[in-house]
């Protein structure tokens, strides 16, 4: 996707608390909504960041597991897995069945009840696509949607958020054929914004701090898109956009 250069000289990132304990089959987009319009706003132009747990709470991707068994962890993991690229002791990282390289498939015990797993959502940009709708339709706000998780990354400690799905919002910033600030023609630079985004939002949501979700505001507007607005370009996804395919991987 083609983009140009960001005029954005600051963002706003606010945190919405209020979200209540999301339950399988909960109409997530009317509990962030609810609570951003009761806290710090809603405006056309927000990116709205969700993170997955609570996506998968609402969609009840949950499993029953003893946490003890570590059979059972690993057959849950294979599972949720297209393949398995590498283990250490009882670390796995394989490829889930949207492409994503993560460790344990993604599969997450914390912030669940005892006796039970959280599954990445089946189509993460899908569940950003129905949440935008929600934002677009019942409350009439135009904005961006991203699902954002925690995943550690090969070469570097530590873990950062990423975008998991999108909706209404480039994946990519495509600044091949613009100039840097001295002129010369960029040829490979595509900026992963979605994620950028999303590792920003997680400031303010912080680990434990119990916020699922954050607005983003202050955008570009050229990052949004929208596929009923012909002037606007076609809204992609995570999985389409971001994803590397084996073919173009170094190191699978």
């Amino acid at each position: 996707m083609s983009g140009r250069r960001s005029e954005v000289n600051s963002l706003e990132l606010l945190p919405v608390p209020g979200i209540p304990e999301v339950r399988p089959g909960d109409d997530l987009g009317a509990l962030v909504a609810d609570a951003a319009l009761a806290s710090v706003g809603f405006e056309d132009g927000d990116v709205v960041v969700v993170t997955q747990k609570v996506v998968s709470k609402a969609e009840n991707a949950l499993v029953a597991i003893d946490a003890n068994d570590p059979n059972a962890h690993r057959a849950l993991v294979a599972g949720q897995s297209r393949r398995i690229l590498r283990r250490r002791g009882d670390l796995v990282i394989s490829e889930t069945h949207h492409g994503f390289v993560c460790a344990n498939a993604g599969i997450d015990l914390s912030n669940v009840e005892a006796g039970t797993a959280a599954l990445l959502p089946e189509d993460p940009d899908r569940s950003a696509r129905r949440l935008r709708d929600v934002f677009v339709h019942r409350y009439g706000v135009t904005c961006g949607v991203i699902i954002s998780d925690t995943f550690g990354r090969t070469w570097r400690r530590g873990v950062t958020d990423i975008a998991l799905g999108s909706a209404g919002i480039r994946p990519i910033l495509d600044l091949r054929g613009t100039n840097d600030a001295l002129g010369r023609e960029l040829a490979v630079t595509e900026v992963a914004l979605v994620d950028e985004v999303a590792a920003a939002a997680d400031l303010v949501m912080g680990k434990s701090a119990g916020i699922a979700a954050a607005i983003v505001r202050g955008v570009d507007p050229a990052w949004l898109t929208d596929p009923a607005d012909p002037d606007l370009p076609a809204s992609g996804g995570v999985v389409a956009d971001l994803v590397r395919s084996p073919a173009e991987d170094l190191f699978r």
